[in-house]
């Protein structure tokens, strides 16, 4: 082992765990210690002022900038009794982290001093620069002029010495340049779509909730090894390393005994986390070495995705306090399984009825299929959508590796809701049927009973999973923000919910009831929506061609699969729904081009920065030893011994020629195949080069490092491999 290596490695294996302390009292004591919540709005808010303010964040009425100063002024009071000295805006650009500015409480006092001050203004609206931020051409570097405004809906935190207000970020001329923006749209819009079908079964209603359950899985590796793989560093995965002897295979790290170490992290991080007023509730090993998974319990969306935001911040801040640093790349390590990020997505009432639940009346369970037939209908019609809003330079090394869901959306549903949905398709409305289960189930068409759902197996493979009470969407990466998923399927369920009324407002119309009408569309939309089902493997090349017979996106390339938010079924989508202009489309897919481009660039740089400085001097100089040794054989044996005991040498020394012939042409190739690229100006056609031509190559070249990994003398080799990388100490 190389000197340097020996060094980090030395000291990793010696790492003893941080002591956290544990707060004397119980979580729910200290549960959102940070946050401007209810309970302290009512303490620092005048009671007409707390009133306004609540009605704007449950009922969504528009925000009275009348109370702005008496709210701004309440907030001040709270945080400064923390020790908090700033304030500062937190938002969401399309870069997939958050951003903020930090300014003080402190203005001129007008006698030579200053004074703590924090405006209505200040709170309401701050500008920023527009064009700093990804925008995909809606603001030039010469329109500069950007607005982030307040987000009521998500509450005020303090982080550190900084008041943290959630905001969306807007261009000067009006088009969101964040994923707060339209995801507040969306929910909007899925709000209103999905009230007015409940209205077909319960009229005092008057608010549906979409909620979010994210599942956030992340790899930990010790800091100094981090520091000493240069890919690590600058690109969130290694770019090369062979594969441990020993990794996941003998399936022992999944649910296992949690590492000291590790433990401490985790307890650190869930204590900072419940004082920041995120509910985590699940932790537990993954099942690959060194990946770990934090969970929280299901909140409603916008809120949610803000949390999952400042946990993976938080997660990156606390991890260095115990000498690791997080990894939230999709694919940090070859050979073992990726990191994603599940969504688990629901419909529910204010009054807490969950939407994609079963009931204990007709009525009820008529509800249930209603919203999970009208879902599935969304999710098929859009499918090629939904695979672009998760799909991202990162997480196409994750997707259909055998680990995660295949790169084609599909939704199962499990064997107990598939029957009562076949038996609805073909069935009349005096139909009886029994079917099997735990105790066994009834249907009567219209006249459904109690259903027995959750007694089925889960299909891992499937990309939208119905799960009992919701539907799981676990093609999410695990550094991705999860607004981007939920825009695309809020905005479409309120598509598709917006279309069911009115093909069963006219069949009213017509005569029919309503009961009758309802099922008439539900069973039009479960024929209709029948290729997107599929409870199979979905690992397996058979279903892939299935898929594609289906007529199910079954596109590859990153680039070309984002063209989904272009095509006019999506900007029709979005436009009539209110949630994004077509101008936002395009410059969103603008960014995303982009994005992937430099994304797939920095990995190329890295990767032949590390073979001239790092892979091909090491290989080299032990090539030169091989040499050495082998003229040094002659002065001691006869010709004929010493040809026969360096013939290993020999061969070693013409293999290692090979690979590091191979590396270095190919890094040639892979240099010009970037500047040919960079000379395209359209960003989409250059994105699909860069797939096309230079990603590859990063593959190729890696198989032969690799190679020359296991052969070179472990003392030579200067980076940290995997055997070191995975394993906690």
């Amino acid at each position: 082992m190389s000197k340097l290596r020996f060094r980090v490695v030395e000291k990793a294996f010696h790492k003893k765990p941080v002591e956290v302390a544990s707060p004397a009292t119980r979580p729910s004591e200290y549960f959102a210690k940070y946050v401007f919540n209810r309970e302290k709005m009512f303490k620092y808010l005048p009671s007409n002022v707390y009133a306004k303010l609540i009605d704007v964040i449950d009922n969504g009425a528009t925000l009275d900038r009348s109370i702005a100063n008496a709210v701004a002024d309440g907030m001040k009071k709270w945080a400064i009794e923390l020790g908090v000295t700033h304030y500062t805006h937190w938002f969401q650009p399309l870069t997939e982290g958050t951003a903020e500015k930090h300014d003080a409480f402190v203005e001129h006092d007008g006698k030579g001093g200053m004074l703590e001050e924090f405006s209505g203004k200040l709170l309401v609206q701050q500008e920023s620069d527009g064009s700093s931020f990804p925008n995909g051409g809606i603001r030039n570097t010469f329109e500069a002029r950007g607005y982030s405004a307040w987000d009521p809906s998500s509450p005020v935190f303090v982080v550190d010495d900084t008041l943290c207000i959630p905001t969306v970020f807007i261009a000067y001329t009006g088009e969101s340049l964040d994923y707060k923006a339209p995801l507040l749209k969306a929910l909007r819009a899925v709000n209103k779509a999905a009230l007015d079908v409940m209205h077909y079964f319960d009229p005092s209603v008057k608010k549906i909730i979409s909620y979010l359950g994210w599942e956030q899985e992340y790899f930990l590796v010790d800091e100094g090894l981090y520091a000493a793989r240069p890919d690590l560093l600058l690109t969130g995965r290694t770019l090369m390393g062979h594969e441990a002897s020993k990794n996941q295979q003998l399936e022992d790290h999944y649910f296992g005994a949690i590492p000291t170490r590790v433990a401490a992290f985790m307890k650190d991080l869930e204590i900072q986390s419940l004082e920041l007023g995120i509910p985590v509730k699940t932790r537990h090993n993954e099942v690959a070495p060194n990946q770990f998974e934090l969970a929280p319990i299901y909140e409603e969306c916008n809120l949610a995705v803000d949390h999952n935001m400042l946990v993976m911040s938080l997660m990156r801040k606390v991890a260095r306090n115990h000498g690791f640093r997080v990894l939230l790349h999709e694919k940090p390590f070859k050979g073992v399984n990726g990191s994603g990020k599940h969504n688990n997505w629901s419909l529910g009432t204010s009054t807490g009825t969950l939407l994609m639940a079963p009931g204990k009346t007709s009525e009820e369970n008529l509800r249930f299929i209603t919203f999970v037939v009208n879902t599935l209908m969304a999710v098929y019609r859009h499918n090629g959508l939904l695979k672009a809003s998760i799909m991202s330079a990162t997480n196409t090394h994750r997707l259909g590796g055998h680990e995660a869901p295949p790169a084609i959306i599909s939704s199962f549903l499990g064997t107990q809701l598939s029957k009562v949905l076949d038996h609805l398709e073909e069935s009349t409305n005096d139909d009886l049927v029994s079917l099997g289960g735990k105790q066994g189930m009834k249907l009567d068409i219209p006249q459904i009973p109690e259903l027995l759902i959750d007694n089925t197996d889960r299909n891992r493979t499937s990309p939208f999973a119905f799960t009992g009470n919701r539907f799981e969407f676990r093609a999410p990466g695990s550094e991705a923000n999860c607004a981007s998923a939920m825009i695309a399927l809020n905005t479409a369920v309120a598509e598709q919910l917006i279309e069911f009324k009115k093909e069963v407002d006219e069949l009213i119309e017509q005569g029919e009831p309503k009961i009758s009408a309802i099922i008439q569309v539900v069973r039009k939309c479960i024929k209709e929506c029948k290729p997107i089902r599929f409870d199979g493997n979905g690992y397996s090349d058979e279903w892939k061609v299935e898929a594609a017979r289906r007529g199910l996106d079954c596109e590859t390339s990153c680039p070309v699969i984002f063209d989904n938010y272009l095509k006019p079924e999506s900007i029709r989508m979005f436009e009539s729904t209110g949630v994004m202009t077509r101008k936002e489309l395009e410059a969103r897919n603008e960014v995303k081009w982009d994005m992937y481009t430099k994304k797939i660039q920095i990995e190329a740089r890295v990767l032949g920065d590390l073979v001239m400085n790092h892979v091909v001097p090491v290989a080299i100089e032990y090539q030169t030893k091989l040499i050495d040794n082998a003229y040094k054989m002659k002065s001691l044996f006869s010709e004929e011994e010493a040809q026969t005991l360096s013939a290993e040498n020999l061969a070693i020394i013409k293999e290692i020629s090979e690979h590091t012939s191979f590396i270095k042409k190919h890094v040639d190739e892979m240099v010009e195949a970037r500047k040919v690229a960079n000379r395209i100006t359209s960003e989409r056609e250059k994105a699909i080069a860069y797939h096309d031509t230079v990603a590859p190559m990063l593959e190729q070249i890696r198989y032969h490092i690799d190679k020359l990994e296991l052969i070179v003398d472990d003392q030579m080799w200067t980076l940290p491999k995997y055997r070191e990388l995975l394993f906690v100490r």
